[in-house]
């Protein structure tokens, strides 16, 4: 049986700034709407959290049956070191799925209906990114999704709740915030391109390529610093998201020295660390723009 302490790393505590910067910075972009509600901000948060978390026990589970995790590189799998049955970190999953569902629910009968129907989707692209028959992950989509979900969804999803609308403001900021994220499964599935390939997991790393995959990671760490000029448009206070980017150059030094394995893992910290500077500085900037 896994302690609690393994419990709390298979849910993967490092991933965590990927669903807290799309709240920071969708609640940013309400409250440059003068909309920013800030319980619904925290529901927001409550989803956000909690379907990562579901995302990862998900990939645990399914990449644990299906031995992709028997050579691991990266931290700690509960279903593929043995410390947790399937069962379990099934049931885990199915659990913070269901925290995050009636988090949404709460937030879609107080905003609108339809965004239950968002909601399941987003549930659904958690589950089949490893899991299913077919998972879209082992295709080569996983950024896409990332991209989509905990970025424009979050975002946009976030400033929708609390302002009741969406602007060109809260979109910028979700394309910066889906690259960031992208960038963090870039950097991760970088280093899994030697086990991903023997598996069959057939990544976008492992289509691009060592190198391609080490420009991609650089290319999507410069969209937020494009993104923070154009928001310049809307208040010069946007320019406080430039704080980021001595955070996002240290985050790409391992990728661009061409480091391997274990010593890539940095650049997912670094990487998740810019993402949560980048949104909180991106927030300060827009509440004080708008005032």
């Amino acid at each position: 049986m896994a302690s609690p302490k393994e419990w709390v790393e298979g849910a993967r505590p490092r991933t965590f700034p990927n669903a807290i910067a799309p709240v920071v910075a969708g609640t940013g972009a309400a409250a440059w709407l003068d909309g920013a509600v800030w319980w619904k901000a925290l529901l927001a948060l409550v989803v956000s959290v909690a379907l990562i978390v579901g995302v990862n026990y998900a990939n645990d589970y399914s990449d644990g049956i299906r031995g992709t995790d028997d050579d691991r590189v990266g931290p700690m799998r509960l279903v593929g070191s043995g410390a947790a049955t399937p069962s379990a970190v099934r049931r885990a999953a199915f659990a913070a799925f269901g925290i995050a569902a009636v988090a949404g629910v709460v937030l879609a009968l107080t905003s609108a209906w339809w965004l239950i129907v968002v909601g399941a989707v987003c549930i659904a692209g958690a589950w089949f990114y490893t899991g299913g028959s077919k998972p879209y992950g082992y295709a080569g989509f996983g950024e896409v999704a990332v991209f989509v979900f905990f970025g424009l969804v979050a975002v946009l999803g976030t400033e929708f709740v609390q302002a009741e609308r969406i602007d060109w403001v809260g979109v910028v900021a979700a394309v910066a915030v889906g690259s960031y994220s992208s960038a963090v499964l870039v950097a991760n599935n970088l280093r899994d391109i030697p086990s991903d390939s023997v598996t069959g997991k057939t990544t976008l790393a492992v289509r691009l390529g060592d190198t391609r995959t080490r420009t991609a990671h650089l290319a999507l760490l410069a969209v937020p610093t494009v993104a923070t000029l154009v928001l310049v448009a809307a208040t010069p206070w946007a320019l406080l998201g430039l704080v980021a980017v001595p955070l996002a150059v240290r985050a790409n030094a391992p990728v661009r020295s061409g480091a391997q394995g274990m010593a890539l893992i940095p650049a997912l910290a670094q990487t998740g660390l810019a993402m949560v500077a980048w949104s909180v500085a991106t927030f300060v900037g827009l509440v004080v723009g708008s005032m």
